[in-house]
């Protein structure tokens, strides 16, 4: 399955909307992979198992299902979410990355993509992951905002 879809972070041409700064929407998407349960409410605890400067392993505890990750990071560019094959889930891969067409006119631009067919009963199972993923990235942007507001993202 791929999946694909860009969230305007901001509207120029909109100005009742507060802007966000490259470097806040970096932080908040730093954030994220940091402090995970802050973003996903069925998250039980998770573990920072092994860090670099530019990498993070992670254990993800979501009760009965353990998973473990590893992100990478390209400053203010991209975070990448790399799940490798494990028990009942296959091989998957989120990228996020910030988009800039012109100065301060932000987008957010979220691919997923694992083995999964998409096709046969495997379709609407991932139609649903396809609303899930969509509303979870709305969700954290949403946050990232809140954050920016509160003076907690610099």
């Amino acid at each position: 399955m791929k999946f694909e879809h860009l969230i305007e972070i901001n509207n120029l041409s909109n100005p009742t909307i507060p802007p966000l700064s490259r470097s806040q929407l970096w932080r908040g998407l730093v954030l994220r992979a940091e402090s995970p349960k802050m973003f996903m409410q069925h998250l039980e605890s998770f573990e920072i198992t092994e860090r670099t400067e530019a990498s993070m392993q992670r254990s993800l505890n979501y009760g009965k299902v353990m998973i473990r990750d590893r992100v990478t990071f390209l400053l203010e560019h991209q975070v990448r979410y790399h799940v490798a094959a494990q028990g009942d889930f296959s091989d998957s891969l989120l990228t996020v990355t910030i988009e800039e067409p012109q100065p301060d006119a932000l987008f957010v631009r979220f691919s997923y993509e694992d083995a999964s067919p998409d096709e046969g009963a495997e379709a609407m199972y991932n139609d649903f992951r396809r609303s899930a993923y969509l509303e979870a990235d709305i969700d954290t942007i949403h946050l990232i905002r809140q954050l920016a507001e509160q003076g907690r993202l610099g």
